[in-house]
């Protein structure tokens, strides 16, 4: 017995000090990026929305409209880094076949441009995570474009309770072969092994949603996946020198392949291209606007920074799907008390490709702003339908300038703590730039339902659990959440 107690002891042992690594272990180079501040670079704001008006339900499309042109009007070189890019959900419902159309853009801009270097980026949870093959992913490599699987395993841990055994048990044996399990995003879909499953649960993922050419980017929080076609969300569209920026990151994320077993390791080509300077279009700097690409970590570094800044009269506004990082809270209510006026549209966590969800992380995080700030933090719900209020948006309005954050990452642990690849913008510029007034008009619209009903007031899903907030932070704190 003695030699079994010193076993388990062994094996305890050794996934802490696996599951501690994981956690802390170094990040590849590029990752975790601060970009250099940009002064001569363009920008523009544009979003969906999903609203009711006059007892209709209007989708509100552009985005896609705007990546499909950028696409059109590339000639030497595209990148694409999007999350998810599938058509799995519920046959029970419809909606535009958003990834079909974005395989066959690409396609078609190959067949016309046989030079032109396409490369795609995307996330293991679209083959569930090596169980299955892609067919868009397949076709895309049929038609000369190549396409690299994001290695997840290159990331830290964010679910160290689980992923040190995962990787000292689990890992070696892969995620291929012949699945018997039902395809939890997809009904009818592939069946999956149980390995994959037990892939899903290190919960982490490249997360970002990336358009680059030699002439433009788009920065977004959408993804090219038909569930969730109909979601609201934002994006930027800029140009510049910000433009070389964007493809040092991209080229990190390329650069981490794929090793495990199931996968092939694919050269990147992309680690070759630039934007040549020729085709930079610059815009003058009227606005006194800067420009800087922030990714992971940085995010909430310079978040943070911007908050603590904050003081009396000056306003926060965010637009959020999921909001739950404790320090990013803790500087929320510490600005209130200040004087600062925050707002905050919220998804209410109810929705999720038609499968029911619990309000966790947004409600019981909105009861704790809410009282914590005495009252004083003001609360909105985004009115769904089916689908999410999927933004990821923060503009912090001082009396002369204004900040503006968004992108990919959601206000979470994984998000913007180094864990998930994520990938924003920060903008300052004078208050009456064009950008900044465009996200006004668009805090705006959406808080006082202008031409529309787009929220609801806090009261209308206000969540006073005991349970679920203990689980919220239980999630928080330990990563053991897809949140």
């Amino acid at each position: 017995m003695r030699w079994i107690k010193k076993l388990l002891l062994l094996l305890v042992t050794l996934v802490f000090i696996v599951s501690l690594y994981g956690v802390f272990k170094p990040i590849e180079g590029g990752i975790s990026m601060e970009g250099e501040i940009h002064k001569d670079s363009g920008v523009e704001f544009i979003y969906d929305l999903t609203y009711e008006e006059d007892e209709m339900v209007v989708h509100q499309q552009n985005i896609f409209n705007k990546v499909f042109q950028i696409i059109n009007d590339a000639e030497n070189f595209i990148i694409v880094d999007m999350f998810l890019f599938n058509d799995n959900y519920d046959r029970q419902y419809e909606y535009p076949e958003l990834s079909a159309t974005l395989t066959k853009t690409l396609i078609d801009k190959k067949k016309n441009n046989p030079d032109i270097n396409v490369t795609f980026l995307t996330d293991e949870i679209n083959e569930c995570y090596g169980a299955y093959s892609n067919k868009y992913l397949e076709k895309l490599k049929d038609n000369g474009i190549e396409v690299v699987v994001t290695d997840l395993n290159a990331l830290r841990d964010s679910n160290p309770i689980y992923s040190g055994v995962w990787n000292i048990f689990i890992k070696r044996f892969g995620t291929e072969g012949k699945g018997w399990l039902p395809n939890v995003f997809d009904k009818e879909g592939e069946k999956v092994t149980a390995r994959s499953y037990l892939k899903l649960l290190n919960f982490k993922a490249n997360h970002r949603k990336v358009l680059i050419t030699e002439k433009k980017a788009l920065i977004t929080s959408a993804n090219p996946h038909d569930a969730s076609a109909y979601h609201s969300n934002i994006a930027f569209v800029v140009e510049g020198d910000i433009l070389q920026d964007l493809l040092v990151s991209e080229k990190a994320v390329a650069g981490l392949g794929v090793e495990e077993p199931g996968y092939e390791a694919i050269p990147v080509s992309a680690g070759d291209i630039s934007v040549p300077k020729n085709m930079v279009l610059g815009t003058s700097n009227i606005d006194n606007m800067e420009i800087c690409l922030l990714t992971e970590g940085k995010i909430k570094q310079h978040l943070l920074q911007e908050i603590k800044k904050t003081s009396k009269d000056d306003v926060i506004k965010i637009g959020m799907f999921y909001l739950s990082e404790r320090d990013v809270i803790k500087e929320l209510i510490k600005a209130s008390g200040r004087g600062v006026e925050i707002n905050l549209i919220l998804d209410a966590n109810k929705d999720a490709f038609g499968m029911e969800k619990n309000g966790i992380p947004n409600r019981p995080v909105a009861e704790e702003l809410y009282k914590e700030s005495g009252e004083k933090i003001n609360i909105k719900w985004y009115k769904t339908h089916g689908e999410q209020y999927h933004t990821k948006l923060i503009l912090i309005r001082g009396r002369e300038k204004s900040v503006v954050f968004g992108g990919s990452a959601n206000l979470t642990r994984r998000n913007i703590g180094d864990y998930n690849l994520e990938t924003d913008l920060k903008i300052t510029a004078n208050n009456s730039s064009k950008v900044i007034e465009d996200v006004e008009q668009y805090f705006r619209r959406v808080w006082n339902n202008t031409e529309g009903i787009y929220t609801v007031d806090f009261e209308e899903y206000r969540e006073q659990s005991f349970w679920k907030r203990i689980l919220y932070l239980f999630q928080e704190w330990s990563g053991l959440s897809t949140v």
